[in-house]
C-alpha cells in the first residue's frame, strides 16, 4: 500500500517525489505532501523543500502517517452531490467482509467526509479485489447506486496488468464462461449449467523479458474475471497465487472507468494512473 525509495544523491523532496513517481502529477505530489502521506526516515513530512540527502528512506503511503493531522485518507478523483470516485490503494478491502469489518474503503472514506453533527452515508457502486488499486466508485444514496448499476452494462472499465509471458496474438478476446467454485473461492473457466459469460478485451501496451503489459476491456464485472481469463489464456497476472504464482504486488490497476450520469445525462470518466509499486513490476 505504499511506495518506497532510496535517496541516491541530493534534492529536494519535492522534486524527488516528481521525478521518481512515475504517471503521478505535480499536484497529486503535492496533495500527497500536504495529507501527511509522506514520510522521511520513519517521520511524516509535509515541506515541499525538505532536503534529501543519500540514503534516505522515502515512503509515500496511501493513507496518512499516524498522528499526521488534517490528513486525507484516501485520495478523491470525483465528487459530486452523487458520487464520488477515489483511488483506491491495493491491498484495502472495498467494502466489509466477514472476517474483516473496520479497515476497508468504505468505512475510511464515510469517517474522512463525515463531520460531527453531519455524517454521510455512501453506497459502493462496484468492487475492486483487495489487491487490485485503482478507480472505485460510491454513490451517496441506494437510489443512486441502483441507478447507475442500472446501465452498469453501458459503462467502460479499463484495467491494466502485467502478465507472465508474451501473449500471442497480443491482442484478442476471451469469450468464456466463469463459475465460482465457493469452496476453494477461484473461478473455473469453461461451460457448466452453473457458468456465467464473461468478456474480455486486452491489448498489449509493453513488452520485458517474460513479462508484458495489458491494456483489458471488459464487458462483464464477474468476480475475478481479469484474472481467472488470463491464467486460462496462459498467461498469469504477476503476483496472483490464486491464479498463478506470488509477488510483490499483484499487477492489476483499475486504470479507467466512465460512466453515464443518471441525473445529468452526461458522460463521466474517472482515472488514476498506476502507482509506482505496480510499473516497477515490469522492471523485476
Amino acid at each position: 500500500m505504499s511506495d518506497r525509495f532510496r535517496v541516491n544523491e541530493t534534492a529536494g523532496l519535492l522534486a524527488f517525489l516528481t521525478s521518481h513517481l512515475n504517471g503521478w502529477t505535480r499536484s497529486k505530489v503535492k496533495q500527497r505532501l500536504q495529507s501527511g502521506c509522506v514520510v522521511v526516515n520513519g517521520k511524516s513530512i509535509t515541506k515541499h523543500d525538505h532536503p534529501l540527502n543519500v540514503g534516505d528512506a522515502v515512503e509515500v503511503r496511501a493513507t496518512a502517517a499516524s498522528g499526521a493531522r488534517g490528513s486525507s485518507d484516501l485520495e478523491i478523483l470525483y465528487s459530486d452531490r452523487d458520487l464520488i470516485a477515489i483511488n483506491k490503494p491495493a491491498g484495502l478491502l472495498s467494502v466489509s467482509t466477514a472476517k474483516e469489518n473496520t479497515q476497508h474503503a468504505l468505512a475510511i472514506l464515510r469517517s474522512q467526509l463525515s463531520r460531527s453533527k453531519r455524517p454521510i452515508k455512501l453506497w459502493p457502486v462496484h468492487r475492486l479485489d483487495r489487491d487490485t488499486s485503482g478507480v472505485l466508485l460510491f454513490a451517496t444514496s441506494s437510489e443512486m447506486r441502483e441507478a447507475v448499476n442500472a446501465d452498469w452494462d453501458n459503462a467502460e472499465k479499463t484495467y491494466l496488468a502485467v502478465v507472465e509471458g508474451h501473449p500471442k496474438p497480443g491482442h484478442g478476446t476471451i469469450d468464456q464462461p466463469l463459475r465460482l467454485d465457493s469452496t476453494e473461492y477461484r473461478m473455473h473457466v469453461g461451460r457448466h449449467p452453473d457458468a456465467k459469460r464473461a468478456i474480455t478485451h486486452y491489448q498489449t501496451q509493453r513488452q520485458v523479458e517474460g513479462r508484458a503489459l495489458l491494456e483489458l476491456k471488459i464487458d462483464t464485472g464477474r468476480q475475478h474475471q481479469i484474472r481467472a481469463h488470463l491464467a486460462w489464456l496462459g498467461h498469469p497476472v504477476i503476483g496472483d497465487p490464486r491464479y498463478g504464482t506470488s509477488g510483490p504486488r499483484l499487477g492489476l490497476h483499475a486504470l479507467r472507468l466512465s460512466i453515464t450520469a443518471p441525473r445529468t445525462g452526461k458522460r463521466l470518466t474517472f482515472e488514476t494512473p498506476a502507482p509506482g509499486a505496480f510499473t516497477r513490476l515490469l522492471d523485476s
